[in-house]
């Protein structure tokens, strides 16, 4: 590559970071202008290590026959294969000596330096490139304290000595763009984890001033777990976090994946909403929800109980009601989330659940919002709840539907 064609793809890469383009579509526009300079690429593959409950980090894989590039999340590489795979890799021989660089050629035949090497020698690959950048200790998040490439080529010469020049100047520009978007991807887990997905796009677009509220109608959700207090205890210390997440798991996914939000897990308890634009489908939705939950409870306890584990049920109460959902709290520590008297009626209403025996308790707000055959409703009486001022009528789905 000339001096012109580097300072022009440079200029570019920083052009498309700062616009924020995903790192897909800048790691295959990279690679393409790199094939038009004359670089006889074949395969690249970029990846980084993040900061997600689930997964360790996110690979960005190029190939010169396949149009754009692909992502691949990738889990904990700490145990099993994946351990033993980057164990023998040429990354952990860079970042054991220290060093940025390691170009090797790929032999046709005979043993290999490195494991993976056979895979790349099977696809025609004739020379590998690695490159590390390391992060300052300012610059780490978690484990994500460099950004690692690989390049690939299957020309009978390999790589020109400039060509691995170009890439190793080239790699920062690279390198700088994929963190950029890496820490706004990092961003958006973190809020979405702790406030919530429609909570954490709020925050994130803006609506972070201590006092920033909306007045909302919504349905609200607010369950527990039967016993909990007596089950923990009872049982190990070290079995109690990983029962309650199981239990939220299950409970959580379900909210979610009827486009629920959750805004708190308090011990136990979950408080969650569904906006209700339209309030039939609001509650359609809250509904669909609770079933999906006490199957996958259900699911979960027969794991749980072969295993000789405690397990437990869900109590749920649901409202509909205005609320202001908002910022909350002091100058140095706010919250993202909903306030009213129908948020303590909520809590009264799964409250109830103990009392009278019953594992969904419904108010009279949400059960008239629903309309149509599929509510099979049946009251079990007027209810005076703790700090609400009139009695309330409640009800519960029908068993015998």
């Amino acid at each position: 590559m000339t001096e012109a064609e580097i300072a022009k793809l440079a200029a570019w890469i920083a052009e498309v970071g700062l616009k924020g383009k995903g790192e897909t579509a800048m790691i295959a526009g990279f690679c393409e202008r790199l094939i038009a300079t004359g670089m006889p690429l074949t395969r690249a593959i970029v990846f980084i290590d993040t900061l997600h409950p689930v997964h360790e980090g996110r690979a960005f894989r190029w190939d010169r026959e396949t149009p754009g590039a692909t992502l691949t999340e990738y889990g904990r590489s700490t145990e099993g294969e994946a351990a033993e795979r980057w164990r023998t890799s040429p990354f952990v021989r860079l970042l054991e000596t220290d060093e940025t660089l390691l170009r090797r050629r790929i032999p046709p035949e005979g043993e290999v330096e490195f494991p993976m090497f056979r895979e790349h020698r099977e696809a025609g690959m004739t020379e590998f490139v690695a490159i590390v950048k390391r992060f300052a200790a300012d610059g780490v998040i978690g484990e994500m304290d460099c950004i690692y490439f690989s390049w690939l080529t299957d020309h009978p010469e390999g790589f020109r000595d400039d060509d691995v020049e170009a890439l190793q100047r080239l790699a920062p520009f690279l390198g700088l763009a994929v963190k950029s978007a890496s820490l706004g991807r990092i961003a958006e887990t973190l809020v979405e984890t702790y406030l919530g997905r429609d909570a954490g796009r709020r925050v994130l677009h803006g609506k972070i001033a201590r006092g920033v509220s909306e007045r909302i109608e919504a349905v609200l959700w607010f369950s527990d777990l039967r016993n909990f207090t007596r089950i923990s205890d009872a049982a190990p210390p070290e079995q109690i976090i990983p029962m309650l997440n199981d239990y939220a798991d299950a409970v959580v996914s379900a909210i979610h994946e009827h486009d629920g939000d959750v805004l708190k897990l308090i011990g136990d308890g979950v408080l969650a909403i569904f906006p209700a634009g339209e309030r039939d489908r609001a509650c359609t939705a809250a509904l669909n929800a609770a079933r999906t939950a006490r199957e996958s409870v259900e699911a979960l306890n027969e794991r749980r109980i072969g295993k000789n584990l405690p397990a437990t049920d869900m109590y749920l109460g649901l409202h509909l009601g205005e609320v202001f959902y908002g910022n909350i709290g002091s100058k140095e520590r706010l919250d993202f989330t909903v306030i009213g008297p129908a948020v303590n009626e909520v809590s009264r209403i799964a409250a109830m659940c103990r009392s009278i025996d019953q594992p969904l308790l419904i108010s009279a707000a949400f059960a008239s919002s629903c309309s149509g055959p599929t509510r099979p409703f049946v009251s079990v009486g007027r209810y005076a709840l703790r700090g609400v001022g009139r009695p309330q009528e409640l009800f519960t789905l029908d068993p015998g539907m």
